[in-house]
């Protein structure tokens, strides 16, 4: 904790610190929530360690957050909205910089936390899950004439399925190096069952088919705020993987994490599948704010799209469990190996339902 109190004491905060307490449940960064008095007014503020072993370049990192939020702020400003509420605002730090770098090496951000607003981890209704695609097709519309090619590219070919399955699993399955790979070869079997599909979102890119666009590139339910009253959505955060990309990464991804019948580590493949409901809720959300930008190849793929990017994950999973979880927070020592198994399951829930998830798309 004393690189956290060194961090606190060096960003522009209003008033004197309360409490500090660990927040949320995210894989990669670990975040605080820190509370601030001023006179009679509270504030709260999200304080975040960033994972530098998975984010290379923090100074890229932060000057995307930055380009991005302010672009946001700006644009919802104009738009007569709310920019302390519909976008994050980051804080600097006394000497002026987008994040703080402790003595023993390690980064902090912060900003402020949005008032009045909840996160879910799942979402309990289907109305809940379509305001989340709302809130990524209006994020998605409002950084349409945002430069894409300014942004950095914080984790370089990070929905690149194809390089991930030659350059990450296919490595990792040959070293062995926990001698893990005789405990999965069911999955094993169906990544490399399937290694030929990987590479077609990435082939249309290259066919100038698919555009590339800015996208978050992390589209979980628990990455929108809502009101906590109406359950509206608010905004958009965890932005660190917000780069050029592709309009359906975002909405695969979203699908992946939302549209599951289960949680991502349930070991109870019986109850893991594809619910239908909540893909229809999503893609109506989504396509509400954004449909009318994206092309015809675009919303041909977006089912498929769901398929990729939960196999995708299914493979990280996967590699992660076959280096030794050096990657993802574990749990206990099987946790990657169940959470890929999960993905597997549900990607072939989708394979069989593929049809269906098709015509929901072109019925909207």
């Amino acid at each position: 904790m004393d690189e956290l109190r060194e961090a606190l004491g060096n960003f522009a905060f209003d008033g004197e610190l309360i409490s500090v307490k660990e927040f949320g449940s995210g894989h990669i960064n670990k975040t605080y929530i820190a509370k601030y008095k001023d006179g009679e007014n509270e504030q709260k503020y999200v304080v975040q360690k960033v994972n530098n072993g998975v984010f290379k370049n923090v100074d890229e990192l932060m000057s995307n957050v930055f380009s991005v939020t302010s672009f946001l702020r700006e644009k919802i400003r104009e738009n007569g909205g709310d920019e302390n509420r519909e976008t994050l605002h980051f804080i600097r730090t006394i000497d002026g910089n987008n994040y703080y770098r402790c003595s023993d090496g390690s980064f902090y951000r912060a900003y402020v936390f949005v008032k009045d607003s909840v996160s879910f981890d799942f979402a309990e209704t289907p109305d809940l899950f379509k305001s989340s695609g709302i809130a990524f097709g209006r994020f998605q519309k409002m950084l349409g004439d945002f430069d894409a090619d300014s942004l950095y590219e914080t984790i370089e070919n990070f929905h690149d399925t194809r390089w991930r399955f030659e350059n990450e699993f296919l490595p990792a399955l040959t070293l062995d190096v926990k001698d893990r790979a005789d405990s999965c070869k069911d999955v094993i079997d169906f990544i490399i069952q399937r290694k030929d599909k990987m590479g077609i979102l990435v082939d249309l890119i290259d066919d100038n088919k698919l555009p590339l666009r800015v996208t978050h590139n992390d589209t979980k339910l628990n990455n929108v705020m809502f009101d906590e009253k109406t359950l509206e959505c608010v905004c958009v955060i965890d932005l660190d993987t917000v780069m050029p990309g592709l309009a359906l990464y975002d909405f695969g991804d979203a699908i992946r994490f939302g549209a599951n019948t289960a949680a991502d580590d349930e070991k109870d493949l019986s109850k893991v599948g594809i619910n239908l409901e909540y893909f229809k809720a999503f893609a109506e959300g989504f396509l509400s704010e954004c449909g009318d930008t994206l092309n015809q190849c675009e919303k041909d793929y977006l089912a498929f799209s769901a398929w990729l990017l939960t196999t995708e994950l299914a493979m990280r999973f996967l590699t992660d469990y076959l280096n030794g979880d050096v990657y993802f927070k574990t749990n206990y020592s099987e946790h990657n190996l169940d959470r890929a198994r999960n993905q597997m399951q549900l990607a072939l829930s989708m394979e069989e339902h593929m049809q269906e998830m098709k015509e929901i798309i072109n019925l909207i």
